[in-house]
């Protein structure tokens, strides 16, 4: 018979850690915490298994579970000595979702399940507490409406409001029993007139009412979203989590809080957290009520006057610090933690590995290692790669004039800066646009996470450190203010009052997550320093590391930075970007709309000396390493004139008529231009070209060897090859050339001739190819449109709908297509080899800083991946993470 349901609690459980895919991250923690002795409240596990079956089978369960989960349910109550659905000593349950990596707020959660008319006054007087009792109730009324009956919680928030106003309370916590027996009357009528029949009274139809949801919030769209976002696969499934409930809301004496054993957000060894008197997890979580710190210190250097755990609490704060202790010790790594405290009684109703910052991240890892938790290797597979996209880019400049509006929390670092908008749909739109949005709400929920992906940043009026914004934000390295109170947000007029002043919808706003700071208007920026804990993991990923990384340049600006990033050479210089600039572009254009050689000629005398210096420039940064440098490459339309003013200056400059000019230019127009006359095909038909850049690289190259006394050794890269002919013929116009130069010189230089793969005929003809190439680059850009027959700047209209309906786990020009285009450089690189055994292998497509693809040519056995200068810091990690998982 197979096992669908696992128990836990009273110190011993039917699972444990190692059970992640079964039982799900939350269920296999808590059966390992009911393992370790911790006070856990007891409950059961309904394995991911019954997921798959769920979906597999018209959302029905496997015959024998719910006999499983009875019996399961009996072993809770014997161990609580309540009973589920007894009038007189009630059993209650949470229901919770738990897939095996952790989706906050994502899924769908049940509390205080088990009440009805009969149960709660069975609660209140077993609890000597009606308050308590019809709160607990009103709560479950409307969460089990909302979450299972699909009854929108605005109706509950509204008739609660107006039975505060009306009896002038201002904190939940000033309303009676009778307070909450009324409000809860008036939510069973709000349901009923919603649903059409009465709010459900048998306890096991509400049980399995809610394993129904929490396995159907697999599949709603907020969850799907998150797990495109973070590349989770939707076959995983969720457990669900049966649980007794223990209560934060019985009074003074009782609390519930959410805790990190480090500060996620600095890595700071420090205990970071908030917690609520009196109150259940969900006030803490949703931000409906603002949480209290932690520890006495959070409290002082928040400026708070409301006690901390530490000072309220002094005994069972004490237990909670040594359950940290005990946790961080047992994981190895920064727990986040949620808890319960029943009448002084703690309980410890969750534990995972906490999400943090990039930075936190980097100084946890690194503490951690030097502290001998955990050893160097450990350490550079807990940073995630991409993470550290957070730490390599500008943040506000202290010395920036800034129009403060207010403060919030600083809930997640970085700055942002972004036109107000106030609906995630609006943030969506927009950001597809290219426009930059910080997106205002009063509060996040789960169905806000795509335009928080959207988002430059998030601000919020309500909520806390670990609200929804703050931990869905920190994990996606977004800028988060929350709790900005002093914000007066209006919804429907989409504005925000502030002392004083108005932000109207897309006026500019200015974040600071690092300092809680909310600024009118942009402020400027400066560059990040690298230093420190990023320096330490950078250096012992660089000790693993087999691939080499270089950098994706052609200006000394991105030179510098990609060699400050730790580039190990320049793996593509695209030579047609540094023809851009306006006092270039018009000898570029005079060359191509020439009508013969001697034109042509006239063009590239000019051209020359103004390449050459390009390139010594490079090469004087890049002295020592290799410098990969593609011949001109692109479709000749992208430099033709568009404007008869452009043509008039063309013609003045070559003597002739922009009459004649625009004819020219009409004959070389191409309907299908990128896979027209560019790449090599301009080499053969204009070989004149070739040559200048190939004397322009050479010059540059002896004369930076000479000054620097340090040996340059450039790698001249020809594009767009289909067949070893055409590298033949291009080759040897390079070599004759640069041998002639070499020779005049009297000095001596090593140079390399080589191609870019990107057709899949130069794929499949590799081993042929290689006969003349002394490296390939795969330009994994345009082999992947040229293996799927996708235009990469015309994609975006329909790859999402692709991703939506699984025909792409990803977008291919992203990461790369392992099956498909990576099949093919498979091929070229056996084939490669075959022929010429110390062949150059890189690739240089924008893949070259993607984490996946990067493990993926560790795995063929690549010298060298190459990416733009911010992401090599992440290709760095990632290589030496694929090296350590090998």
């Amino acid at each position: 018979m197979t096992n669908w349901v696992y128990s836990f609690g009273d110190g011993n459980a039917e699972g444990d850690a190692t059970m992640k895919n079964l039982l799900g991250g939350k269920g296999a923690n808590l059966a390992e915490m009911s393992n370790i002795g911790l006070p856990v409240p007891p409950g059961f596990t309904i394995t991911t298994d019954v997921c798959s079956h769920y979906y597999d089978n018209d959302d029905t369960y496997p015959d024998d579970l719910k006999s499983q989960v009875s019996a399961a349910l009996r072993q809770v109550e014997k161990t609580v000595g309540a009973k589920f659905g007894d009038g007189k000593n009630p059993l209650l349950v949470s229901v919770r979702s738990g897939a095996r990596v952790s989706m906050p707020g994502m899924m769908d959660t049940v509390l205080n399940l088990g009440l009805n008319d009969v149960t709660v006054e069975g609660l209140a007087k077993q609890s000597g507490d009606g308050r308590f009792a019809y709160d607990s109730y009103r709560r479950f009324i409307q969460m089990y409406s909302d979450v299972v009956l699909g009854v929108d919680h605005y109706n509950f928030e509204e008739i609660l409001e107006y039975h505060k106003e009306e009896n002038g309370y201002i904190l939940d916590t000033e309303l009676s029993a009778d307070n909450w027996k009324t409000v809860a009357s008036a939510f069973k009528k709000a349901a009923e007139d919603a649903l059409g029949y009465p709010f459900p009274q048998d306890v096991h139809e509400q049980l399995w009412g809610a394993v129904d949801a929490v396995f159907g919030s697999w599949m709603i769209e907020r969850a799907k979203t998150y797990r495109r976002i973070h590349n989770i696969p939707g076959g995983w499934g969720t457990a669900v989590n049966v649980q007794s409930m223990v209560f934060g809301n019985m009074g003074e004496t009782s609390a519930t809080g959410v805790t990190f054993t480090r500060d996620p957000a600095t890595g700071e060894n420090a205990y970071y957290g908030e917690y609520l008197i009196n109150a259940q997890g969900e006030d803490v979580v949703a931000g409906i009520r603002t949480p209290q710190n932690l520890t006495k210190v959070a409290r002082e250097n928040a400026g708070s006057d409301k006690l901390s755990m530490e000072e309220a609490m002094p005994e069972v704060y004490s237990e909670l610090a040594a359950v940290f202790g005990k946790l961080e010790a047992h994981y190895r790594d920064m727990q986040d933690i949620e808890f319960t405290v029943q009448k002084g009684k703690l309980w410890i109703l969750q534990t995972r590995s906490g999400k943090r910052t990039a930075k936190a991240a980097l100084k946890i890892a690194v503490d951690m290692a030097e502290d001998k938790i955990i050893t160097r290797e450990e350490a550079i597979l807990r940073v995630e790669p991409a993470a550290l996209d957070q730490l390599l880019h500008p943040t506000l400049d202290p010395d920036a004039e800034r129009d403060v509006l207010t403060r919030g929390l600083p809930a997640s670092p970085g700055a942002a800066c972004g036109i107000a908008v106030f609906t995630a749909d609006e943030a969506e739109e927009l950001a597809k646009t290219g426009k930059k949005v910080i997106l205002v709400r009063q509060e996040t929920s789960p169905e806000d996470i795509h335009g928080m992906h959207a988002a430059e940043g998030i601000l919020t009026s309500r909520g806390g450190m670990t609200s929804h914004a703050a931990v869905v934000a920190r994990g996606m390295g977004r800028p988060c203010v929350s709790g900005a109170g002093a914000l007066r947000i209006d919804l429907d007029n989409r504005v925000v009052n502030v002392m004083g002043r108005r932000i109207s919808n897309h006026d500019l706003l200015t974040i600071d997550g690092s300092t809680g700071e909310v600024m009118a208007g942009e402020v400027e920026t400066i560059q990040p320093e690298l230093s420190g804990d990023f320096a330490s993991l950078m250096g012992w990923a660089d000790n693993i590391r087999a691939l080499k990384v270089r950098a994706n340049a052609e200006t000394p600006l991105d030179a510098q930075t990609a060699r400050e990033f730790g580039a190990e050479g320049i793996g593509l210089c695209r030579t047609e970007h540094m023809f851009f600039d306006a006092d270039r572009i018009i000898n570029v254009r005079q060359m191509i709309l020439a009508e013969d050689k001697a034109g042509r000629d006239a063009a590239l005398a000019k051209l020359l000396p103004v390449q050459k210096q390009d390139f010594i420039e490079l090469f004087t940064i890049m002295r020592g390493l290799p410098v990969t440098v593609r011949l001109l490459d692109p479709p000749l339309h992208e430099f033709l004139p568009q404007q008869k003013e452009d043509f008039a200056a063309v013609a003045e400059a070559m003597g002739t008529s922009s009459v004649q000019l625009m004819f020219r230019a009409d004959a070389l127009h191409e309907t299908n231009p990128m896979l027209g006359h560019r790449g090599c095909r301009l080499g053969i038909s204009y070989p004149e070209i070739y040559e200048m850049q190939a004397r322009a690289i050479i010059e540059a190259a002896l004369e930076v060897s000479q000054d620097s006394g340090e040996p340059i050794v450039p790698e001249i890269m020809i594009p767009l090859v289909g067949s070893r002919k055409e590298l033949q013929i291009l080759k040897e116009i390079i070599t004759n050339v640069a041998d002639k130069i070499i020779e005049d010189s009297g000095a001596e230089l090593d140079y390399r001739v080589g191609t870019m793969i990107e057709l899949p005929r130069a794929a499949l003809q590799a081993g042929e190819i290689a006969h003349e190439a002394e490296f390939f680059s795969f330009g994994t850009n345009d082999l992947t449109q040229t293996t799927y027959g996708i235009s990469r700047d015309d994609s975006a209209s329909f790859l999402d709908d692709y991703v939506h309906a699984g025909i792409f786990e990803q977008d291919p020009f992203v990461t790369l297509d392992q099956a498909g285009v990576g099949e093919l450089i498979k091929i070229a690189v056996e084939r490669g080899r075959a022929t010429r055994s110390d062949i150059k292998l890189g690739i240089c497509g924008e893949h070259g800083g993607d984490p996946a693809s990067v493990e993926f040519c560790h795995g063929l056995g690549l010298d060298y991946v190459s990416c733009s200068p911010y992401r090599v810091p992440i290709a760095r990690l990632a290589a030496a993470q694929a090296a350590l998982k090998d």
